[in-house]
């Protein structure tokens, strides 16, 4: 430990811009995947402003319990399957998934894709489970 301290102070300008560039880096990819909204403010977006909820879970996950009125496109027949959502351009998408790791992806592709108000749901399903929010199974 004490090699560290003398490395920082001997090395105080390289410490300092590994530090910034770790900051940059961290602060480009969290706004790369898109804005996260909790599940309390997606329930508020639903409402208010008639967002659309893409699932992207694959079927037997979105089978055992689902977001109402949720779409259901699996992650990897997204790039195939986006023109089902060409109608819903307009309006705010929230992406969900099964706990939050994947849906950046889907954001960045449906913003490349041209679809501007695109946001991801923190935590996914598993989130909204713990908020006790309703799911509905079909």
């Amino acid at each position: 430990m004490d090699r560290l301290f003398e490395f920082v102070v001997n090395h105080y300008i390289l410490v300092s811009v590994f530090v910034v560039l770790l900051i940059a880096l961290l602060t480009l990819e969290s706004r790369r995947g898109g804005q996260k909204v909790s599940a309390q403010a997606a329930v508020s977006l639903i409402n208010r402003d008639e967002a659309i909820v893409l699932d992207i879970r694959d079927r037997k996950d979105f089978g055992e319990g689902h977001i109402t009125g949720s779409l259901h496109i699996p992650l990897s027949s997204l790039k195939e399957r986006a023109g089902e959502l060409d109608k819903h351009k307009g309006k705010q998408i929230i992406v969900a998934d099964k706990m939050g790791q994947h849906a950046a992806m889907a954001v960045k592709q449906l913003v490349a894709d041209g679809y501007e108000s695109v946001v991801r749901l923190n935590g996914g399903i598993a989130d909204w489970k713990a908020s006790n929010l309703p799911l509905v199974k079909k």
